[in-house]
C-alpha cells in the first residue's frame, strides 16, 4: 500500500486520502474529532510509520486533504518520537506497540495561557501531580495521551518539563476540555481547546528541563510541520488551477497565476528536498530549519494572494477545498512566529562578517 502519496502518477488520490477527503467538508461545518479519519489512518499502517522521510510525505498527503488531520498526525509523529527516545522501557514497548497497532493516538500541548482569566499554567506540584491549564491542545478529546510541557520549580524562567500523561476525560480523573474557548477559522475540526488538569500523575516525566526543545529533534519537529503548511499549499494551488482551467477563455490573467502557482510550489519541493539531504547527512539542523521554514512560508504566502488575486472570490464563498485550505494555512501560519528566529540567523552572519 502506497502510504507516501497523496496521489498517483495520474493524479488520482489513492483510496486512504479519498476517503479521509470524503468527510473533510462535514467535519470543517461540525468542528469535532476526525475520529473515523484517524481509524482509516490506523487501519492502514500510518500511525505507526517512523522516520523523517515517510513522515514529512505523510503530513503533506494528509494537509492536502485535510488540514485539521494534519495538524493531530503531526503531533502524534512528534509524541511518538520523542517516547521512543524518553520513555522507560516497559512503557515505551507497550505505547508504541499500541500506536503501530493504530489503537493509541498521540499529541503534544505546550502552550500556557496569556491572559489572567485563561487561568494558571500547568505545573508539577511537590506532590508529583500536574495542576493548571494548557491552550491550543490539538486532538484534545480524541488523543489518549499527549505530551505536555509544565513548570516544576518556583523560578518562571526554568526550562519546563516533559511530562506523559493520560489525557482523556472521563469522571473524577482531573482533565476537563473547555470547548468554548477555541473558536478558530481554520482547524476546525483539530479540537485545539483548552485543557485544566486537577490532580493528574503522569506516566512518566521525559528528560531534563527543556527536553521539548532538544536538538536535532525539536528542528526535525519544526521541519516536519512545515511539510504540512506544504500540503495546504499543494491544496490551494490544485483548486485553483482546477478552477483557472474551467474558465471559458484562459487569458493572460490565468497563464501567469498558473505560472506562479506552480513556482511557488517547486520552491517548497526544493526546500524539502534539501532539507532532507541535510538531515540525512547529520549536519545541524537549526539554522537550516529556520530557513526552510521562513522560505516556505514565503513560498505558500505566494501561493494563498495569487489564489486569491486569480479566482476571486466564487470559490471562497462556496466554502469548498479553496476556502477551507487557505483559513487552515493563515491560522497554521501565525502559530510560528519566525521573523525573531530569521533576525538571530541574520545577526549571527552579520557578526562573522564584522
Amino acid at each position: 500500500m502506497a502510504l507516501q502519496a497523496a496521489e498517483s502518477p495520474t493524479g488520482v488520490l489513492s483510496p486512504l486520502w479519498s476517503q479521509i477527503a470524503a468527510g473533510a467538508v462535514e467535519r470543517d461545518r461540525s468542528a469535532r474529532f476526525p475520529t473515523e479519519a484517524f481509524e482509516a489512518l490506523g487501519a492502514a499502517g500510518v500511525l505507526g510509520a517512523r522516520g523523517r522521510v515517510a513522515e514529512w510525505a505523510l503530513v503533506r498527503a494528509a494537509a492536502r486533504v485535510d488540514g485539521s488531520v494534519a495538524r493531530i498526525l503531526d503531533g502524534h509523529f512528534n509524541a511518538a518520537e520523542r517516547l521512543d527516545l524518553l520513555a522507560p522501557p516497559a512503557l515505551r514497548m507497550r505505547d508504541l506497540a499500541d500506536v503501530a497497532a493504530g489503537r493509541l493516538w498521540l499529541g503534544v500541548w505546550g502552550a500556557d495561557p496569556a491572559q489572567p482569566h485563561e487561568g494558571e499554567p500547568a505545573r508539577l506540584g511537590p506532590d508529583g501531580r500536574v495542576r493548571g491549564t494548557k491552550l491550543f491542545c490539538s486532538g484534545a478529546g480524541g488523543v489518549q495521551r499527549a505530551l505536555v510541557t509544565v513548570r516544576g520549580g518556583a523560578d518562571a524562567d526554568t526550562p519546563p518539563l516533559l511530562v506523559y500523561l493520560d489525557v482523556r476525560e472521563r469522571p473524577g480523573d482531573g482533565v476537563t476540555i473547555d470547548r468554548s474557548w477555541f473558536h478558530g477559522a481554520g482547524m476546525r475540526a483539530s479540537e485545539s481547546h483548552r485543557v485544566v488538569f486537577d490532580g493528574v500523575e503522569p506516566l512518566a516525566v521525559l528528560g531534563e528541563p527543556g527536553e521539548l526543545g532538544r536538538e536535532p529533534w525539536f528542528s526535525r519537529d519544526a521541519m516536519r510541520t512545515a511539510a504540512t503548511w506544504v500540503g495546504l499549499a499543494d491544496a490551494i494551488v490544485d483548486a485553483a488551477l482546477g478552477a483557472l482551467a474551467q474558465r471559458p477563455v484562459i487569458g493572460e490573467l490565468e497563464a501567469h497565476a498558473a505560472g506562479r502557482l506552480q513556482t511557488a510550489r517547486g520552491t517548497c519541493d526544493a526546500w524539502i528536498a534539501l532539507a532532507a539531504r541535510r538531515a540525512d547527512a547529520g549536519d545541524d539542523l537549526r539554522e537550516t530549519s529556520i530557513a526552510y521554514r521562513a522560505a516556505i512560508a514565503g513560498a505558500v504566502r505566494t501561493i494563498l494572494d495569487t489564489a486569491a488575486a486569480a479566482c476571486g472570490t466564487r470559490p471562497f464563498a462556496e466554502g469548498e477545498l479553496l476556502d477551507r485550505a487557505r483559513r487552515d494555512l493563515e491560522l497554521f501560519l501565525h502559530q510560528h512566529r519566525l521573523d525573531p528566529l530569521l533576525a538571530r540567523l541574520g545577526r549571527a552572519r552579520l557578526e562573522q562578517l564584522r
